[in-house]
C-alpha cells in the first residue's frame, strides 16, 4: 500500500526525526501504521511502515485494556487482506466481525486521517465467521481426538505431567489398535479397557496404566463434558487449509473465530487455536522467505496459553512458532505486556506494537521497567512515554527489509477502514449460513470408532461365551460379573480378529508431530 500523505524528505524533519525515518524507507511492498509522533508533533510526512515480507517473522500487539490493540490488529489485518493475505483473527470479545464491512465516516476518523496523512475509505473486507464446536454463531470447528493429540487435550483437562504422559501411553495403544478416538466416549471407552482385567496386561509391557492415574482422566474428562465441551471434539473435522484461501477478487481471506461464547473458558480456546497452529505447521510444505506470507495469524488473549503450561508444552509452542515461519506463517500474539509471553517466544517476534502502559501499582512498575529492557536503545524516555501515549498511539520497531530491527518509533496510528465495532447478529448469522462452507461443517457425524467398535467387540464376545457360563458369574476368562461388557473385550477371539483387521487397515502407528498431534491424512 502506499504511504499515504506523501513523506517529507528526512532534511525537512527534526534531525532526531528524520533518523528515525530513515529506518522506514522501505523499497518493496509495506503495510502503512501510522505517523511518526516527535516532541509532542505528528508529523504526517514521516510514516511509519512494516515491510510485508517481514510479517511472516512473527510480532506482538501488547498494551492495557483499552488503549486500542484491536483496532491494531483490525487495521493490520485489513492492509494484509487488500494485498492479498489470508489473515486468521481470534475474535474474543465479539468486536472483530466488524472488518467485513465498510467503516463508518464521521469527524474523529476524519481528524484522525488527517493527522496522519490517510486518504481514508471506507471498506469492508471478504471474511469466514467460524465458532468452536459451533457454540455460538459461525461455522463449525471441531477436532477428532486424534488428531488433537495427548499433549494439548492434557493442557486442556489440567493434568500434570505424570498424568499426561499415560494419557501419552493411551493414544499410542489406540493409534496401534485401530481404535480412532474421533469424539471423548471414544477416549473414555478406551481408558475404562486398559484399566480392566483383560485390558491390563495390554500396557503391562510399556509401563501400564494405574486405576488412580485412569480414575483422574476419566474424572476430567466427565467435567469437562459436564461443561459442555464435548461439542469441540468430533466430526467433520475442520480442514485449517480453509484459511489459507482468496477471495474472487483476490484480496485474502480474513477467517474470524467468534469466541465470545466460550470466552469464560479460556484454557480451552487458547489451546485450541494452538491445535489449528500445529494442524497448519504439519500441512504446509518448506517455502522459506517468502514475498509476502502465506497466512498471517493473531493469537488474542495469548497470556492465556501460557498459563499455568508445563515446561514441554511451553518447548512445543516454542518449537512451533520458531519452525512454522519456514512454512511462509505469521503469528502475532496480542496481550496486555511482553512479559506475558515466555522469554524463548518473545525473543521470535520481530516486530512489536507496543501501546500504553499503567503504572498504578508495584506490579505495574516492574512491568513497565520490564517492557523497556525488551526494546532496542531509543531515542525516547520510554518508561514515561510507555504511560502517556493516548489511545490509537503505540511504540513500535519492526525487523526492515534485511531483518535488522528498526529505530524505535512513537506512532499515531491510522483508523481502520472497516467497521470498527460487531456485525448486527442477524446479519452475522446470514453470512454464517450463506457461506458454502456451512453445508460442509454445520452438521455433525458420528461415525463407528473407538467406542462403536469396543462396545460391538464386547458384545460378540458375550455372545460367543458358552451357554452354562452365562450368568454363573464365575466363567473363565470372564472377569467380575458385575463388570462391564468393555471389560470383558481383550480375552475374546472376536476381539483379537478385529484387532488383526484394524491393524492391517491402518498398516502402522500415526504418525505424530512435536505436539503429539495426529498429521492429516489426505
Amino acid at each position: 500500500m502506499g504511504s499515504g500523505g506523501g513523506a517529507k524528505s528526512p532534511q525537512e524533519l527534526p534531525p532526531e526525526a528524520a533518523e528515525i525515518l530513515a529506518g522506514y524507507a522501505f523499497t518493496g511492498p509495506a503495510l502503512d501504521l501510522g505517523a511518526l509522533l516527535w516532541d509532542g508533533r505528528c508529523l504526517p510526512g514521516a510514516q511509519i511502515r512494516i515491510p510485508l515480507a517481514m510479517l511472516n517473522r512473527h510480532g506482538l500487539v501488547a498494551g492495557a485494556t483499552g488503549t486500542g490493540k484491536t483496532k491494531t490488529l483490525q487495521l493490520i489485518a485489513e492492509q494484509l487482506a487488500a494485498q492479498g493475505v489470508p489473515v486468521f483473527l481470534a475474535d474474543v470479545k465479539g468486536d472483530v466481525s466488524g472488518i467485513s464491512l465498510p467503516g463508518e465516516s464521521g469527524e474523529k476518523v476524519a481528524e484522525r486521517a488527517r493527522e496522519v496523512g490517510q486518504t481514508w475509505q471506507a471498506t469492508g473486507f471478504p471474511s469466514e465467521f467460524y465458532a468452536l464446536g459451533g457454540i455460538g454463531t459461525g461455522i463449525p470447528v471441531r477436532a477428532t481426538v486424534t488428531s488433537f493429540g495427548p499433549v494439548l487435550l492434557s493442557k486442556v483437562l489440567q493434568l500434570n505431567q505424570t498424568q499426561e504422559q499415560s494419557l501419552g501411553l493411551i493414544f499410542h495403544y489406540a493409534d496401534q489398535k485401530g481404535l480412532e478416538l474421533v469424539d471423548l466416549k471414544d477416549l473414555r471407552a478406551v481408558v475404562t479397557f486398559l484399566t480392566s482385567d483383560e485390558g491390563k496386561p495390554e500396557l503391562k509391557g510399556i509401563g501400564g496404566l494405574s486405576t488412580v492415574t485412569a480414575g483422574v482422566i476419566l474424572r476430567a474428562l466427565t467435567a469437562f463434558e459436564a461443561q459442555g465441551m464435548g461439542d469441540f471434539f468430533g466430526e467433520p473435522e475442520f480442514d485449517t487449509a480453509e484459511f489459507l484461501r482468496a477471495a474472487p477478487d483476490g484480496r485474502g481471506l480474513v477467517s474470524v473465530l467468534e469466541l465470545p461464547a466460550v470466552q469464560d473458558k479460556p484454557q480451552l480456546f487458547s489451546t485450541f487455536l494452538m491445535w489449528l497452529l500445529a494442524d497448519l505447521y504439519n500441512d504446509l510444505p518448506e517455502v522459506g522467505d517468502v514475498e509476502k506470507p502465506k497466512l498471517v495469524f493473531f493469537f488474542d488473549e495469548a497470556h492465556l496459553l501460557f498459563n499455568g503450561a508445563s515446561k514441554a508444552f511451553l518447548e512445543a509452542i516454542t518449537q512451533t512458532v520458531r519452525l512454522i515461519r519456514s512454512k511462509g506463517v505469521g503469528v502475532f500474539f496480542v496481550t496486555q505486556t511482553p512479559k506475558d509471553v515466555p522469554g524463548d517466544v518473545l525473543a521470535q517476534l520481530g516486530n512489536r506494537v507496543q501501546h500504553a502502559l499503567r503504572a498504578f501499582t508495584p506490579d505495574d512498575e516492574k512491568a513497565l521497567k520490564a517492557t523497556v529492557r525488551t526494546f532496542p536503545h531509543s531515542a525516547y524516555d520510554l518508561a514515561e512515554t510507555l504511560t502517556a501515549i493516548g489511545t490509537g498511539e503505540a511504540v513500535i520497531t519492526v525487523l526492515s527489509e534485511k531483518g535488522a530491527p528498526t529505530p524505535v518509533a512513537v506512532t499515531r496510528l491510522r483508523a481502520p477502514e472497516s467497521l470498527m465495532g460487531p456485525v448486527e447478529a442477524g446479519a452475522l448469522e446470514g453470512a454464517v449460513k450463506g457461506s458454502f462452507l456451512y453445508g460442509r461443517y454445520a452438521e455433525a457425524v458420528d461415525r463407528e470408532s473407538a467406542y462403536e467398535k469396543l462396545t460391538a467387540a464386547a458384545a460378540a464376545a458375550e455372545a460367543e461365551k458358552p451357554a452354562a457360563t452365562k450368568g454363573s458369574g464365575s466363567g473363565s476368562g470372564s472377569g467380575s460379573g458385575s463388570g462391564s461388557v468393555v471389560d470383558q473385550v481383550v480375552g475374546s477371539g472376536i476381539f483379537k480378529s478385529l484387532a488383526r483387521s484394524l491393524g492391517t487397515q491402518l498398516g502402522r502407528e500415526i504418525s505424530r508431530s512435536v505436539f503429539g498431534t495426529a498429521r492429516r491424512r489426505r
